[in-house]
Formats: structure tokens, sequence, C-alpha cells
């Protein structure tokens, strides 16, 4: 399997394990909520589960494989994440600096024409006062100035991202709110000013490369195991086209899957990255176990500790953020079997990877369909059949 080597499938699949998750696997795919899947699920460092299910091209007939290749969306956000406190360890860049340090042309204004100090946390805890496009109601001025959210096709590089987003008021003070945001893209401009280097080689240096993700990255390494991207719809999912809108609770989230091949358009941090299952579950394993060798063990812990209070709103109630992630603070506000200080976050394509820690466990569940991959019922299903099987 691709990022993952012979020597570390130590274990058989566990019985009770594998028919509860092969069940929640089974019952998307016959009802169609989702198209095609690959599921892993890691146990105290061994291989517990592993599987590709249904199709990575549906029209083509092409089933899907251990090694498919994904675009990941959000995904990219822990491995940024994992990049800018790589940095932070080694003195390059420090949490409390201020954004405008690395980026002087980076500043945007509160509503009433104050500049506020915005900080390297501040990104990289969606707490600066930034948006996203689909976040907005109606014609709101990141539509209005089609800003792009990193899924969409344009040829904004960051210079222009970065203008752009100087023309918009902050929603709140930064600090004082939390709102998913672009915030992760302009922290990818900090970080190719910090290392005076392209984003994708300063990633790959920092995280990809040491830790042998060898699939991931800004670009597909491998078109023929690239998968078939499908959106929500009835009465099955649909093939997404180049320009494409998604209902994302009531607001269009435009997708544009060629993006990735449009070398013009700014690498976005928040989610511009391709790449395979195993990967991910390479860099999930590298935080729960300490770190190595990307970051500093304390640096990883804290990846998994609250830095922002999101009043329920980052993913539910129960839910706060941290580092790269949504945090498990309260399981029964939140209604879920996993273990306080669970670290959780998706990506739009459809997916959905967590890490609980108390329980030693990791699992990536990457699908090729938008939403139900993310935040359906397949999501739910998967993880109370996990958990139920423990």
């Amino acid at each position: 399997m691709s990022g993952l080597t012979s020597t570390e499938l130590k274990r058989t699949p566990l019985p009770r394990l594998r028919d509860a998750v092969d069940k929640a696997i089974d019952d998307a795919l016959a009802q169609e909520r989702i198209v095609g899947t690959v599921v892993l699920v890691s146990i105290d460092g061994s291989l517990t589960y592993q599987r590709a299910a249904g199709f990575a091209d549906r029209e083509a007939g092409r089933r899907m494989q251990l090694e498919s290749i994904f675009l990941l969306s959000s995904v990219t956000k822990p491995i940024v994440t994992a990049a800018a406190l790589a940095l932070i360890d080694k003195g390059v860049m420090h949490l409390d600096d201020a954004v405008s340090t690395w980026l002087p042309d980076f500043s945007p204004r509160l509503p009433d024409g104050s500049l506020p100090r915005i900080t390297l946390r501040h990104l990289l805890t969606h707490s600066a006062g930034l948006s996203y496009a689909f976040m907005e109601r109606g014609d709101g001025p990141y539509q209005r100035l089609a800003i792009s959210t990193g899924l969409d096709n344009n040829n904004d590089d960051l210079s222009d991202l970065i203008r752009k987003l100087n023309a918009v008021p902050l929603a709140y003070p930064p600090g004082e709110g939390w709102g998913y945001s672009m915030s992760l893209d302009v922290l990818g401009a900090v970080i190719e000013r910090a290392t005076e280097r392209a984003l994708s080689d300063a990633v790959a240096t920092l995280v990809t490369g040491p830790l042998q993700m060898e699939d991931t990255a800004f670009s597909v390494v491998d078109r023929s195991r690239l998968v078939t991207h499908y959106g929500n719809a009835t009465p099955r999912p649909r093939r997404l086209a180049d320009d494409d809108a998604i209902p994302f609770f009531g607001n269009p989230v435009r997708f544009s899957p060629v993006r990735i091949f449009n070398t013009q358009a700014f690498p976005s941090s928040g989610a511009g990255m391709a790449g395979t299952a195993g990967d991910i579950l390479r860099l999930l394993e590298c935080l729960r176990t300490g770190g190595t060798p990307i970051l500093k063990r304390e640096t990883a812990r804290s990846m998994f500790e609250m830095q922002a209070k999101t009043a329920g709103t980052a993913a539910g109630p129960g839910w706060e953020f941290g580092f790269g992630g949504a945090i498990l603070a309260s399981p029964e506000d939140a209604g879920s079997p996993q273990s306080p200080g669970t670290l959780q976050w998706d990506g739009a394509y459809g997916h959905k990877w967590f890490i609980d820690p108390d329980r030693r466990l990791s699992i990536v569940a990457l699908t090729n369909t938008a939403f139900e991959g993310m935040i359906g019922r397949f999501t739910t299903d998967l993880r109370d059949a996990l958990y139920r099987s423990l």
C-alpha cells in the first residue's frame, strides 16, 4: 500500500472490527451514497484494517485501489499546519509573530477602519477574522471579489490572494472569535516568505519528505491513479464537472477538479494537495506517537490541546479547535463515542480522519463523494461501527 511498508502491516484484521466496518462501507455503496472509498484503521501502531471499495471512476468501471490518489481538499490543512509548526520548532518563526512581519502587504482592517495585529497563532486556529466565500450568505465580499477557496479554479497567485483579502473587512477582532477561513492559505504565503522557497518545496522538505509521503503533493504524481470526484445528487452521486457547485448548508461550494493542474493558480494551503490514504495515515500516526521526525514531542502534543474556543461552530457541540483540526472537549455534548482529546477534521471532496490518543487509534476514510464522505451518514456509521467493535 502506498505510504506504508510491509513491516507496518503487523496485525490481521480483527473479525468483529472487519465485519462492522465492512458493513458500514457496503451499506453506503449499496445505497449509492458514496461512489468509492479507501478506509484505513490503525490501532496501537498496527494497521488493523484496510480496504478499497467501490469505484475510482464509475463510468469507466475503474475500481478503487489502496493506492488511489484523491484531491485532498481540507486534508491539506493538517499537513501545512505541521509544516508551520516545524518552522516554529526550528526557531525560524514564532506563534505570536505578527503576520505583517512576514507579509508586509497583509493588512486587512476591522469594519471601523482600525488595523489590528494578526498573529501566526490566529492563522493556525482560524481566529484571525477571515472567512470563506462558501461561509457567506448571499452576495458577500468574498464572492464579489472572486476570492478563491482553493477548490475552484482561477489564475490568482498568492499576491493576488493577499490583495483581495486586504479589501475585505475582518469579521471580528483577531483572537475574539472563530470562523473557518482562508487563514491557512495566508499561512502558506508566510511559509514561502520564511523559507524563501516555493510552498510545495517547503512542505516536501518539512513534512512529506521526512515521512515518506511519496504520493502526496500540490500536484498529482500519477494521473492514472487519480480518482474521479462526484457530488451528492438524487438518485445517485453525479460526476463533478470542471466548474461545478454542490450545496453546503444552503450555500454553494464551487469545485473544479482540474485546478490542481493549473500551474498559475496559487498553491492552496487550505485545499490544494492530492494524496493517498496511506500517506495521510503516516502523518496521523506520526502526530499520535509524538511527532518524530518532523516535530518536537511537546509541539505534536499541542495539536491535541484546545487552542481556540469555537462555541460549537468548528464541528458541532462539544468540539473546540486545536492546531490542524477540531478537538473533542465533551463527548457527551457531541454525542460521540470518541475519547476526549480526539483530533479530527475532514475534506470537502468527501474525506474524514481522526486520531483518538486515549484509544491509540487513527483512522483515515477518503471517498470521492462530496459531501457524503465528509459530513454524511457514512462518517457516523463508520465511526460508530468502529467503536462498537473495539
